[in-house]
């Protein structure tokens, strides 16, 4: 079976990007997790590599057969949170395994900032292996009381990536 992390590179966890991250762990089993707000933000910020935190969270990279991005887009592109945390990667930390990038945004014309601006990120980490990626206007996740409720279509589109590389486990 393969090994999945998912990097989460929203800044906080009320983000709609959370709701794609519940949706892909209930259906993928034993997926790690690398929220990276929650990383120290001081190691982020002056880049160390050698703090604990981050040579944990990058040794889940490592292991991973499946690298499943997720990032709000702000400014037509992915935000700089995530950003921080791929330039603590090794050079070719993403080399030899399969990327599935999910971003979700305001509107439609922020659609290519998967392929314009975070794939090109992910190809100089040595990603070879870049599945489509999926863009989810967030108006299709909804919040409610009991939390994210994301449309039909928008799960068909996730689990459409999902099944070429991971067993979906059954809801």
């Amino acid at each position: 079976m393969a090994k999945v992390v998912i990097i989460n590179g929203t800044n906080s966890e009320t983000s709609r990007v959370t709701a794609i991250q519940q949706f892909i762990q209930k259906r993928v089993e034993d997926a790690a997790v690398i929220e990276v707000y929650k990383l120290p933000a001081e190691a982020l910020i002056t880049a160390d590599y050698t703090n604990a935190t981050i040579q944990a969270a990058n040794e889940k990279v490592a292991k991973a057969d499946v690298v499943i991005i997720l990032t709000p887009v702000y400014k037509a592109s992915y935000t700089g949170v995530l950003k921080t945390y791929l330039d603590l990667l090794p050079q070719k930390g993403l080399e030899n395994k399969t990327i599935i990038p999910v971003a979700v945004g305001g509107s439609v014309h922020h659609l290519l900032a998967i392929e314009y601006a975070l794939k090109p990120v992910l190809s100089v980490l040595g990603a070879t292996t870049i599945l489509q990626g999926v863009y989810v206007v967030d108006k299709a996740i909804e919040r409610t009381a009991q939390g994210f409720v994301i449309q039909e279509e928008e799960r068909t589109r996730l689990e459409s990536q999902l099944v070429q590389v991971v067993p979906v486990a059954t809801a």
